[in-house]
């Protein structure tokens, strides 16, 4: 039996010794081993941060982003933004099981997953990038991809659209952290309004209660409105969370001056860290769901402030945690409804 080593490390080409994600490059080209999943690609889900970095760079052309996206995977054998790091996840077809992994998983060939391990950790070659839909960062796609037996995986729900599921597969990681920490009465701060952030406010919303309190951030009106028509927060602060000061200010106000017990940083843009950690009251608790994050600039930023506030980097992967962000599409039919516009049509 032809094992490989459960975290991907027998496919880093360069530099030895590294894992998958911190690899430059990996091999794509190798059959599955036999505790390998090997998935026949029909979509990538690029993260936020990557895909409006690439977006813009690419002039907001389809064309170039695509030349872009295949351009990355050549290079690397993998979907990693070169920028931020980061990658997405991806939506295909199960071609192999490896005989090693078939009694320890209920997985068959011909099954539709999605693979919850970053792209910039998973093993990718492209023949070819359709069809791009900036609302979602989703990207038509035809390759292939290996998912290494450490990695966690997510099977397509009967009743919900693809496309649906993708997209609330690749932030599951935010709403279940804030399922698992969010109590009853606690002031939650959430900043960023874009998918990750609607997910986090319904989980922040149904767990304070009425005693609790659920503050969302965001600089584009649009995405406020939204989550103001969809009552997933007491109070919408439309403001630009590059600018710390004014932001804490506002949270100040709002909260009588007793700050976020809790909050979660979901902007996909950077320079957005100190915003939360000056509306976080001390000893609260902040946890950076953005790819966006800086270490160093929260870390020394919170020190320079003297905020001695708890600072989680937000694990994308939870037990449970795809069910949990399926979950939220099925109780709340508004939320559903308002991110199905934003896909093709399904």
């Amino acid at each position: 039996m032809s094992l490989g080593d459960r975290y991907g490390a027998h496919r880093v080409l360069d530099p030895p010794g590294a894992l998958p994600q911190a690899a430059r490059r990996l091999d794509n080209t190798s059959p599955p081993f036999d505790n390998e999943i090997g998935i026949a690609v029909s979509t990538l889900h690029i993260t936020a941060t990557s895909f409006q970095r690439l977006w813009r760079e690419a002039e907001q052309q389809p064309e170039r982003m695509a030349e872009t996206i295949s351009r990355i995977v050549a290079e690397r054998a993998k979907f990693q933004d070169p920028v931020t790091g980061s990658g997405g996840v991806l939506l295909g077809t199960v071609d192999f099981v490896g005989p090693a992994l078939r009694e320890k998983i209920d997985l068959a060939p011909g099954e539709r997953i999605v693979t919850m391990a970053s792209l910039a950790l998973t093993p990718l070659r492209l023949e070819r990038v359709g069809r791009i839909y900036p609302a979602t960062g989703q990207v038509e796609a035809q390759g292939y991809a290996i998912l290494f037996e450490s990695g966690p995986w997510a099977r397509l729900p009967f009743d919900l659209p693809e496309p649906l599921a993708l997209l609330a597969f690749d932030v599951a990681g935010a709403p279940a952290y804030a399922a698992k920490n969010v109590c009853a009465g606690q002031r939650v701060l959430v900043v960023g309004g874009g998918k990750a952030g609607l997910l986090v406010l319904h989980e922040a919303k149904k767990r304070v209660g009425v005693t609790g309190q659920v503050i969302l951030v965001e600089m584009d009106q649009a995405r406020c409105q939204v989550a103001q028509s969809l009552g997933l927060a007491d109070v919408v602060i439309a403001a630009d969370a590059t600018r710390a000061l004014d932001v804490a200010r506002q949270v100040a106000q709002v909260t009588n001056g007793a700050l976020a017990d809790l909050s979660f940083n979901c902007a996909s843009l950077p320079g957005t860290e100190m915003a939360t950690i000056l509306s976080t009251r001390e000893d609260g608790e902040i946890f950076f769901f953005s790819m966006a994050t800086d270490f160093s600039r929260a870390a020394l930023g919170a020190e320079g402030a003297g905020r001695p506030v708890r600072m989680v980097i937000g694990n994308g992967y939870t037990p449970g945690h795809a069910e949990l962000a399926l979950q939220v599409l099925r109780e709340n039919p508004s939320l559903r409804s308002f991110l199905s516009s934003l896909l093709p049509a399904i």
